[in-house]
């Protein structure tokens, strides 16, 4: 049995209008519910039979998509920051409630798989520090890569003034100056830090894989829905 929710509520929840400009969508006839067009804002309806001009409402049953975040994109709500992740997305998610954010963040420079969901408890599952989330990125520095660093991630970098231990954390060197690195954790930074605790500089950050979320072939500024 569906849960049925009343009209102008749904509308607004979706980000179409405010409660009290619902009655305008329906004065102008652009709602239809079950077929019929709609006459009552207080009307209880299931999501699945509305259209709004004659369209199905955009996900109504929750937003989780997969975003490959170009360079120079922050992931901010705030329009004084400069270009948004949310600048690539519908402009209607925006209005939506509950908000919708990013799971976690990708600072501007660094690119690839960013998370965006109005799901707040698979915001804390996926960025709780008790869940070991783990996260894969592509790492291109300024200098050769030498093999203690392998060890130096295994055994946990010490960031800064010595204060703050990383956890363990896996390295690949792939190339002379290019690494895959697999951590679990968020620290502000982390990856950055990491390679300059070791005395190298990251030139390019690129996360590939986010938990089983794995970015495959979306194109740079494209977004895929990952509720079935």
């Amino acid at each position: 049995m569906p849960t049925l929710k009343r009209l102008d509520q749904l509308l607004s929840n979706l980000g179409y209008c405010s409660r009290k400009e619902a009655r305008y969508f329906l004065k102008d006839k652009r709602v239809r519910v079950a077929g019929e067009i709609a006459k009552s804002a207080s009307l209880k309806v299931d999501p699945a039979n509305v259209l709004v001009d004659g369209a199905p409402l955009d996900m109504p049953d929750g937003i989780l998509v997969m975003l490959n975040k170009p360079e120079g994109y922050v992931c901010s709500h705030d329009n004084n920051e400069g270009s948004r992740i949310y600048d690539l997305l519908p402009s209607r998610w925006e209005a939506r409630n509950p908000k919708v954010v990013s799971v976690g963040r990708l600072d501007k420079d660094t690119t690839g798989l960013i998370l965006v969901t109005d799901d707040t408890k698979l915001v804390h599952q996926l960025t709780s520090p008790k869940n070991h989330v783990d996260k894969l990125y592509v790492v291109s520095v300024d200098r050769p890569l030498e093999e203690n660093i392998v060890n130096e991630f295994a055994k946990g970098v010490m960031l800064g003034d010595g204060e703050e231990q990383c956890l363990p954390a896996k390295i690949e060197i792939i190339s002379e100056n290019m690494a895959n690195v697999t951590l679990n954790e968020g620290k502000y930074h982390q990856v950055r830090r990491m390679f300059a605790a070791c005395g190298y500089h990251v030139d390019t950050l690129h996360r590939e894989e986010f938990g089983a979320y794995c970015l495959g072939d979306l194109a740079e500024g494209e977004w895929r829905n990952l509720i079935p």
